[in-house]
């Protein structure tokens, strides 16, 4: 039964009866306290009216005469009356009584300790006598001399003590229903808090809910981070640290969860410290979204090398003690971003522009070939055989020297396919595509998709640029093989690049062209990556139009600076 309890129902009962034990502890503590302090102070009381009686003079006269009981018994009957006592009891020093009470106990022995008394010393004490179980001081009388001649008892029976202390009992009862009734509100205040937070959860439920939050958040394959309105992140998974490039987080026991550099010399099973924002390695554009907490939809972000597509969401709950942000009547508990590579998107997309931009340039030459073609029949039916044979010779000759040029110093198909379609596209745009080689360069493995990609958005930008600019509208691409590494450069006769924007035009987002359907500026970034991430160098320099100058190391080399 107890193992389906939430938390705040088990709080709610350990605090009630901790509160319950508390309170019989402290009222059974509080109750002997007083009983003690009433007794002390009812010793106190009968020692001050014993010994101003032994201190009165009458006393001492009164021990040497025949019958002392006769001068004695009234004076200790009226001292009784004014002081409160139950008894005062004068007695010569072999205890036998001169007053009393009740007169038919005269002249018998007192009940009682006498022997402190006869030393001279006055002393209090409980004892049972006639009039039952009473507290009493006894004090000597003395002579001149210091010799005891007789003795005073005064006491109060224990009935009347008690009488006296049940006075404080309606008190002390009060002191603990008050602190019973406090901790119960306390432990409802405190049982509700946690059955709004908890929402009514027990910790077994918990437990088991973590854990399956835990295997689902490691189990996707996107990234997702989780971000308190301080600035503090909760959660991250692994797939989340890969991207970001961020140390990954680990839990005692479970598969996530530690704070970078936070869990050394901490105690076992005891959650890390979550780090802030400020601690963690990531780009500026990131820092900037997550800090802000702003929303955001299918934003992409460039690292040192990958693009990423960001989500950013609020997590909102129902509300609870906290005091947060509201959102549309819940609470805003920080925000939740989901991550995505499109690195391996861009590189496909770059694959699928070479395909379009060979398809384009298949229907660029089948259209100029049907044109020629035409050309040289009707040169035929003129009857000029010599002038058609010269102009299709001359023709095959110029798109025989290009592919040879391609195969024969670019030992890769897809990157000549990919140069012949921009050279076609290029001649269809007006613009004059001019090919130099040096050495033969073979290209093998992953670094394919890479020199695509770099190759394919440099072409585009020269030819977007030569295309807008007054004739002669020209673009000269240079592939050299130089120690087993490649150099690239790319020149247009456009405008050229401002020294001052030089670095602005690897910004995402950056573009001096028109704003198109899907946004511009992103495909000089994505060549500033690849060429980061095969080991090289970039640099751009403007002579008459815009030079881009790559630099590739061999393949190994590559492989060992990454």
């Amino acid at each position: 039964m107890i193992h389906h309890w939430s938390i705040a129902r088990r709080l709610f009962v350990a605090h009630l009866l901790f509160m319950l034990s508390l309170t019989a502890l402290v009222g059974t503590a509080t109750f002997v306290d007083a009983r003690d302090h009433a007794y002390e102070e009812a010793g106190r009381r009968m020692a001050g009216v014993a010994t101003a009686v032994a201190d009165n003079p009458l006393v001492l006269q009164a021990a040497s005469a025949a019958d002392p009981s006769a001068a004695l018994q009234p004076y200790a009957l009226k001292v009784m009356r004014d002081a409160r006592a139950d008894f005062i009891t004068i007695m010569a020093p072999d205890r036998i009584r001169w007053t009393h009470p009740r007169d038919e106990e005269l002249g018998k022995p007192y009940i009682g300790s006498i022997d402190a008394a006869l030393r001279g010393e006055v002393f209090t004490e409980i004892m049972a006598g006639t009039l039952g179980p009473s507290v009493r001081t006894i004090a000597p009388v003395k002579d001149a001399d210091g010799k005891v001649k007789a003795l005073v008892a005064a006491g109060v029976t224990v009935g009347t003590v008690d009488v006296a202390f049940s006075g404080r009992l309606p008190a002390l009862v009060a002191i603990a229903a008050a602190l019973l009734a406090g901790g119960s509100v306390a432990s409802w205040l405190l049982g509700r808090y946690l059955r709004n937070v908890t929402r009514g959860w027990g910790p077994e439920q918990l437990a088991q809910l973590f854990a399956y939050y835990e295997s689902v958040l490691h189990s996707v394959r996107e990234g997702v981070i989780l971000v308190d309105p301080r600035g503090k992140v909760v959660m991250y998974n692994d797939q989340a640290a890969a991207l970001l490039g961020i140390p990954p987080r680990a839990i005692d026991g479970g598969a996530s969860g530690r704070a970078p550099g936070r869990a050394e010399g901490r105690a076992p099973g005891r959650a890390p410290e979550a780090p802030s924002l400020a601690e963690l390695p990531l780009a500026p554009s990131l820092k900037e979204l997550f800090e802000s907490g702003r929303s955001a939809s299918d934003e992409i972000h460039l690292t040192g090398d990958r693009v990423l597509v960001v989500n950013q969401g609020p997590a909102v709950g129902p509300r609870s003690a906290a005091r947060q942000r509201p959102v549309s009547g819940n609470q805003v508990f920080g925000t939740v971003a989901t991550i995505r590579d499109r690195t391996e998107i861009e590189s496909l997309g770059s694959e699928l522009e070479t395909m379009r931009t060979l398809s384009d340039a298949l229907r660029a030459q089948t259209h100029e070939h049907a044109n020629r073609l035409h050309t040289i029949v009707s040169l035929l039916e003129l009857g000029r055989g010599g002038e058609a044979l010269d102009f299709a010779t001359r023709d095959l000759e110029l798109s025989q020297r290009l592919t040879d040029d391609l195969v024969g110093s670019i030992d890769e198909p897809v990157l000549a396919a990919l140069i012949m379609g921009k050279a076609a596209e290029a001649h269809e745009r007006g613009v004059e595509l001019l090919l130099t080689t040096e050495g033969a360069t073979a290209v093998t493995g992953p670094a394919v998709q890479d020199l695509v990609a770099i190759l394919g958005n440099l072409l585009d930008n020269a030819i977007d640029a030569a295309a807008d600019a007054p004739p002669p509208r020209l673009v000269e691409l240079s592939v050299a093989a130089r120690d087993g590494g490649l150099e690239i450069t790319v020149e247009d006769s456009g405008p050229g690049i401002d020294p001052d924007a030089v670095e602005d035009v690897f910004r995402h987002g950056f573009s001096t062209k028109a704003p198109g359907p899907f946004g511009r500026g992103l495909g000089l970034a994505l060549v500033r990556q690849a060429v980061r991430r095969l080991g090289g160098s970039m640099s751009i320099t403007s002579p008459a139009g815009a030079l881009f100058r790559v630099t590739l190391p061999a393949a190994g080399t590559a492989e060992e600076k990454q």
